[in-house]
Formats: C-alpha cells, sequence, structure tokens
C-alpha cells in the first residue's frame, strides 16, 4: 500500500537544521522513497514550501519535490473531506480543512498516512483511515 507523506513528515525531513532527534523518521521516508512508495499530494507540497523568507532555501526546496509527482484530487475527494468535517465536529473533533482533506485523499485512494501530527490519531477514532506505520 502506498503512503500519503504529511507535511510533518516533510518538514522534519527537509526543512529542520538539527534533525538528529527524528533520524527513524527520516529514515523512514528514506526507505519509502528508496521503494516508490511515497504519494504528495498538492496541498501538503504548498505547506511544506509555505513561511520560507529566504528565496534560495525555498528553490531548494521546491527542487527537492520535484520528483514527486501530485497526486490529482477529485471533486469527491474534496466531498469527503466535508463529510469526514462534519463527522469529527459531531464528536467534538476540531480539524483543519487540509487535514480533512488529507484524511479524504487517504481514504478514497486506499493510501496509508504518514505523519508526526498527534491530531490524526483522533481523527482515526471516527474516520476510516489508516495511519503508516500500521499497528
Amino acid at each position: 500500500m502506498k503512503v500519503l507523506v504529511d507535511t510533518s513528515v516533510w518538514s522534519l525531513a527537509l526543512r529542520r537544521k538539527n534533525a538528529n532527534d527524528s533520524y527513524g523518521i527520516i529514515r523512514e521516508l528514506s526507505q519509502l522513497i528508496s521503494d516508490s512508495m511515497v504519494i504528495l499530494a498538492g496541498p501538503i507540497r504548498q505547506e511544506v514550501l509555505s513561511g520560507i523568507s529566504q528565496e534560495n532555501v525555498f528553490l531548494d526546496l521546491k527542487k527537492k519535490l520535484e520528483p514527486f509527482d501530485d497526486l490529482i484530487i477529485t471533486t469527491y475527494d474534496y466531498e469527503t473531506a466535508a463529510e469526514f468535517n462534519n463527522i469529527c465536529r459531531r464528536n467534538g473533533v476540531q480539524g483543519s480543512h487540509t487535514d480533512f482533506l488529507i484524511c479524504a485523499i487517504s481514504c478514497n485512494h486506499d493510501l496509508l498516512i504518514f505523519t508526526t501530527d498527534d491530531d490524526f490519531n483522533q481523527y482515526a477514532k471516527y474516520l476510516p483511515i489508516h495511519l503508516y506505520p500500521e499497528k
């Protein structure tokens, strides 16, 4: 099963200056890339590239992400994201629109989500998503 890599993992691997604490996550991402298992979505690419004040750093990061094509997001994915938002809100769980879009893409395209964001553990209680690594 392919893996949708969340912004939190890309940031650890590509944006943090001292990533020693995250070596296991970076090693896992590297292995997934080597195995051609990584999927990227446009909203995640946008989040990773946002907030970079130095143009040379932005261009370097953009170049590192170029080999990864964006998964095509459909109307059904957006509708599913809205539905997932509603389900979670009814159960007292708040989240960002991007997080619910990631959940929808994962569900609709049969992808695992690789993230360090604990919010996804809450979403998984109410949504048909699966996190990487599967437990």
